[in-house]
């Protein structure tokens, strides 16, 4: 088997989500996906990992990981986490990943070693249907402005909720089956200082979102806090220390997360878990971040730190340190799906960040397959591989941009 063409598929409605399609002689497509900087990333991946990548096996994932990562255009000993480097080759991985599972016949969860669960509980993040979705610079996740759409005009429109109807949001989730939540009530007074402080008012301000939550529902519901990497040390464990009598589940990405140092200060200054990090989530970075105690749950995204492969490694390494996972994901559906099937082979896999705005709209539009998820837990799907493709109509429709790079006759 070997490969004959490389494409990449881009979406203007949903234009940070790229997808990779391998294309092999024997009629297999693999499906891979990242998030964010498409321009560039597809140009890396025409570029640089095309001409590589056409004729070989693609049955040789580990040889071809290592190549893209130190040897095809660089001398680095790999690239730093979130690169364009790294996007472009997540998403080759995953789709030599695909591949292998279509090749044998198995779904990606037994390549791993077999279903450890038969399903994996979910938590909601609290977004709506565009959150993150246009390739364009001020259209980031962190442009949070909690009284800019009025409340119930927009249906799940999860991100406004969480800051102007705080307990009815965690109402619908509970009655959902979701009894886990993902939001960010102190985002916006960032911005404000550039992280450096948080003044009392904006302090309680955000507290309050929290608290109206634990006074409707109690214990109920898990309440997860996501910082964004926002603040520095002191101010981040002011919010934290005052969010300690509410019973938070975890802060994800309080400060800078190359700031190791700072890490541990945090991690031995609050109560709850310290979850990290979808910022900064390579394998390397997790050798040290787990052996200075400085993170107890690790929350990378397959996406950004080399892929499918590059995962499992970081699970294994979770495992080691006996640290659960729970994988990011706020972003495409492919995804979704691939961290599902690593959660359900991990046995020490926590939870699987879905976006309920996303699993009810436009994922729908983009998969031929989803995941079964009801009473707050999902089912790996079943088939080859990932068990999905991008739907047929997708390739006609007017948004859509389709680079193709293949073989010569």
């Amino acid at each position: 088997m070997k490969i004959v063409a490389l494409e990449t598929l881009q979406v203007e409605a949903h234009g940070n989500i790229i997808w990779v399609e391998l294309h092999t002689d024997q009629g297999l497509v693999g499906l891979g996906e990242t998030f964010r900087n498409p321009a560039a990333t597809i140009a890396y991946l025409h570029e640089t990992v095309a001409p590589y990548l056409l004729g070989q096996d693609p049955r040789r994932i580990e040889r071809h990981r290592f190549a893209l990562a130190r040897e095809v255009g660089s001398h680095f000993q790999g690239f730093p986490s979130r690169s364009i480097e790294l996007r472009g080759n997540s998403a080759v991985d995953l789709a030599l990943w695909d591949l292998l599972g279509q090749a044998t016949g198995q779904p990606l969860y037994q390549l791993l070693g077999g279903l450890t669960h038969e399903r994996v509980r979910i938590y909601n993040t609290c977004a709506s249907a565009g959150y993150n979705s246009l390739a364009r610079t001020g259209q980031d996740s962190l442009q949070i402005a909690p009284d800019a759409v009025a409340a119930g005009t927009v249906p799940l429109d999860d991100l406004n909720a969480q800051h102007q109807r705080p307990a009815e949001l965690a109402a619908e989730l509970l009655a959902e089956g979701i009894t886990a939540m993902k939001i960010w009530p102190f985002d916006a007074y960032a911005k404000a200082s550039r992280g450096l402080h948080i003044a009392p008012a904006e302090l309680r301000a955000g507290l309050a979102k929290v608290e109206a939550i634990r006074q409707a529902h109690g214990d109920a519901i898990d309440l997860l806090i996501e910082y964004h990497g926002l603040w520095q040390l002191p101010a981040a464990l002011e919010i934290a220390r005052a969010l300690d009598q509410l019973g938070v589940f975890w802060h994800e990405d309080p400060i800078a997360m190359h700031r190791l140092d700072d890490l541990a200060r945090f991690k031995a200054g609050v109560r709850g878990r310290v979850a990290g990090s979808e910022n900064l989530g390579s394998l390397a970075w997790y050798r040290s971040a787990f052996a200075l105690g400085a993170v107890d749950v690790a929350t990378f995204d397959l996406g950004w730190v080399g892929g499918f492969g590059e995962a499992h490694k970081i699970t294994a390494l979770a495992e080691a340190y006996d640290r659960p996972i729970a994988p990011h994901d706020c972003t495409g559906p492919a995804q979704l799906v691939a961290n599902l099937h690593l959660c359900a082979a991990a046995p020490h896999s926590l939870f699987l960040e879905t976006v309920r705005a996303y699993l009810a709209g436009f994922y729908r539009e983009l998969l031929t397959e989803l995941p079964r998820i009801e009473q707050g837990y999902a089912w790996p799907l079943q088939g080859p591989g990932l068990g999905t493709a991008l739907q047929p109509d997708l390739r006609r429709r007017a948004d859509v941009r389709i680079r193709r790079s293949a073989l010569a006759d």
